[in-house]
């Protein structure tokens, strides 16, 4: 009888470095900019130039966000992105939701685990953070996205 060989998991990074880190409890946040002036938030993060027309500071800190909102606005894409963008193959219809992030004031877009079409949504559900595999890119490595779930 042969020996059995570990099959060596899967590398795995962020579709865009920066947006999202987990915690030592492994839950995952997003990360947004916070203007250190008036305290307006933006997504997807950035360090400069804040995005309240009545603010002209040039200076926003990088903080956690909330992980839990509720829906805004949803819809469904049904159709493939085309070329250059990354797509399953075979391509599935998935959900995308704005989630409304209360005490940030602020709407963050994003896609909708797999397994959750437009039609199991409602607006003012309430919605966590979760991440997902986007794509899997030429070197072998799984590119994960932030992403919502149904709130338990």
């Amino acid at each position: 009888m042969g020996s059995l060989t570990p099959v060596p998991a899967a590398t795995t990074e962020p579709a865009f470095a920066g947006w999202f880190a987990t915690d030592d409890s492994g839950d995952t946040h997003l990360i947004g900019g916070k203007c250190t002036a008036c305290a307006t938030y933006v997504f997807p993060p950035r360090e400069t130039n804040c995005p309240n027309p009545a603010c002209d500071s040039d200076t926003l800190a990088l903080v956690p966000l909330s992980r839990r909102g509720t829906v805004w606005s949803y819809t469904e894409n049904r159709y493939a992105p085309p070329p250059p963008y990354p797509s399953p193959d075979p391509f599935e219809p998935f959900a995308v939701a704005a989630v409304a992030l209360e005490e940030e004031g602020l709407i963050v877009l994003g896609k909708v685990v797999e397994g959750t079409l437009a039609a199991d949504l409602t607006v003012g559900m309430e919605m966590e953070l979760t991440t997902m595999a986007l794509y899997t890119d030429d070197a072998g490595v799984v590119r994960t996205t932030h992403a919502w779930r149904i709130a338990k």
